[in-house]
């Protein structure tokens, strides 16, 4: 790619950063205009969402060109994409059992239990919540901002900065630390892998939503330093703060460190035998680009039907003066009209649908 292209990439990454910045503040005002309680949490998250989408979108379709822009950041429908988010649930669940069951063995966990109905009846609301608010966050953070900054330097290091712009993100959380500051750094990592694997969001939105919601919801433990989401399950973990992470959770501890970096060749290892089939089936990010190219490139596109449903099949036009055809012999007859059969003249006059 070439320097004008990469700082090109890399002004878009910074109007992005910025967008993010704007579109938090505009979700928080609107929906405190909105609802208050629980319900606040999920107008603020489901705002949030919808900006981001659309955002991101306007930017792919103004500065890259992008046909399908929603797809480019990694959201498209596709075939195994309810098996990749599945899966990444799996990964996530596994993850807060490990974390709870070491501090239950080395520890010790007191769990409360509230059995009021209105306990029930916010368990959909935590879940939904969870659920828009980890899609949101793998937008804002492994979707358009990540593939800008990506072109620009590469996805190594914009997995490195985009990781600790996640764990900025969350260091203003009740009782963060430096430890929490690694966790929530790792856990960009982790998920930034899952969407390289596969180039999309599932497996890495699959990953987030269950590990907030088991560490929440199921087990009932502080989720970086809140326990709203907790209304039925309630937890309290004894033991020393490398252990337990204190008020801010699992997260915040030596152990959440060691689980997050264990997620990291697990997911590696889970992704081995459909990792460059699911990104071949995807659209890639430059087939949904602008259709200029060089005659290189697209000598590189004949044939890929991954391409093709983009920009149409590219027909490569025949030499007008092809080389590898010989002269009749003297006395022999050429293949005009005159000498063919009846019946393949009537085929070779028959107008075919391409020449309509």
């Amino acid at each position: 790619m070439s320097t004008r292209r990469r700082l090109v990439s890399l002004a878009w990454f910074v109007i992005a950063v910025v967008y993010y910045i704007v579109a938090r503040g505009i979700a928080s005002v609107a929906a405190s205009g909105l609802a208050s309680g629980h319900w606040f949490y999920f107008a603020d998250r489901a705002i949030l969402l919808f900006l981001f989408i659309v955002g991101f979108a306007a930017m792919g379709y103004a500065g890259q060109k992008q046909f399908h822009p929603v797809i480019a950041m990694g959201l498209g429908f596709r075939p195994g994409g309810r098996r990749e988010f599945a899966l990444g649930a799996a990964i996530g669940w596994t993850g807060v059992a490990v974390c709870a069951l070491i501090i239950a063995i080395f520890g010790a966990l007191v769990v409360f239990f509230y059995t009021g109905w209105r306990q029930f009846a916010l368990i959909p609301l935590d879940l939904a919540i969870l659920l828009i608010a980890s899609l949101a966050e793998e937008v804002a953070f492994r979707g358009y901002p990540f593939q800008r900054l990506s072109e620009a330097i590469n996805p190594f290091f914009a997995m490195l900065v985009l990781s600790g712009l996640y764990a900025l993100a969350h260091i203003t959380n009740p009782g963060a630390s430096p430890a929490s500051f690694l966790v929530t750094m790792f856990a960009g990592w982790l998920f930034t892998i899952a969407y390289l694997r596969t180039r999309a969001l599932w497996l890495g939105w699959g990953i987030h939503f269950a590990w907030n919601a088991s560490m929440a919801v199921l087990f009932g433990l502080p989720l970086s330093g809140t326990t709203r989401f907790s209304p039925v399950i309630t937890s309290t973990a004894i033991g020393s703060t490398w252990l337990t992470g204190y008020n801010y959770g699992p997260e915040g501890s030596a152990v959440g460190i060691v689980v997050m970096l264990a997620l990291i060749p697990l997911t590696f290892w889970a992704t081995r035998r459909f990792s460059v089939q699911r990104a071949a089936a995807s659209v890639p990010e430059e087939s949904v680009q602008s259709s200029e190219f060089s005659d290189q490139q697209a000598s590189e596109r004949v044939g890929d039907p991954a391409r093709e449903w983009e920009t149409g099949p590219i027909i490569t036009p025949p030499s007008e003066t092809p080389t590898d055809v010989q002269p009749p012999a003297p006395g022999q007859q050429s293949g005009t009209e005159e000498n063919l059969p009846p019946q393949s003249r009537s085929e070779e006059q028959r107008p075919t649908a391409n020449n309509e």
